[in-house]
């Protein structure tokens, strides 16, 4: 096998949780042109459907399956279906992810619902498809993290910019999700099932403020936030037989803002 055909998702079956929105986009993207079958599932599933519909366009195999993540009964039924589909999967991307607390006052019943949903649903999806991976003889489970499970807000970067980074449930499912990635890595190597966390920094979008963009970019390495094609090659490295011998592992995206 040459170094290329590693990096080959051509074969396999690929599940990615969200699918529409800027992370997932780009994901979605990279494991299609990489080879992978690819499903996207979410409550969304209008806008998946108009997502993988333009991927099949392309010429690519991509789906859209509906999935409650914080439903476990919703999850079997995306399982069954793929796997009535496909009679396997190969690669697990968990990438979904609900905004429910807008700042530190925000109600308590609020932060129990994004929980059901960011770790709570994040333990029952991985370990529904994680345990067919391990049956199957092995596989790859992505986690999408943030910056923000392993730095605390910085008040700078948000001064009169219109928005807050004190959002306290997304602090701590990302930060939670970075040590279950190492628990899943432990329970799942003996099954040859691999798990990684990629934790991507500031991504720009054409509604970030001016001001917000110049801050953040100054405190990277390499002078700005990141855009809507640097996760496409992580993603496939570490959902590839490229990275074969790495798990457990948490790997920045960031330009350099967390190696300061």
């Amino acid at each position: 096998m040459s170094i290329m055909d590693c990096f080959s998702l051509k074969g396999k079956v690929a599940l990615m949780t969200g699918g529409a929105g800027l992370y997932g986009t780009q994901i979605v993207s990279a494991l299609a042109q990489a080879g992978a079958t690819t499903y996207i599932a979410s409550r969304n599933i209008e806008q998946l459907e108009i997502t993988a519909r333009s991927q099949r366009e392309e010429g690519y195999e991509v789906f859209a399956l509906r999935l409650d993540q914080g439903d476990e009964k919703s999850i079997y039924q995306l399982r069954d279906e793929i796997l009535r589909r496909e009679q396997r999967v190969d690669i697990l991307v968990n990438n979904a992810v609900l905004r429910t607390m807008s700042g530190w006052q925000d109600d308590a019943e609020n932060f129990a619902k994004s929980m059901q949903i960011n770790a709570t649903g994040v333990f029952m999806i991985t370990r529904a498809f994680g345990d067919i991976m391990a049956q199957n003889g092995g596989g790859s489970i992505v986690n999408v993290g943030s910056i923000q499970g392993m730095i605390g807000p910085d008040a700078s970067l948000y001064r009169d910019v219109g928005f807050t980074g004190y959002i306290p449930d997304y602090f701590f499912h990302k930060g939670g999700m970075i040590n279950f990635t190492r628990f899943t890595a432990s329970y799942y190597g003996p099954h040859n099932v691999r798990c990684n966390c990629i934790s991507p920094g500031g991504l720009k979008t054409e509604k970030t403020h001016e001001e917000f963009v110049r801050r953040y970019s100054e405190r990277t390495f390499l002078g700005r936030m990141g855009n809507n094609t640097d996760l496409m090659g992580i993603i496939v490295f570490l959902a590839s037989d490229a990275s074969l011998y790495i798990t457990g592992a948490n790997i920045p995206v960031d330009g350099g803002y967390t190696a300061k």
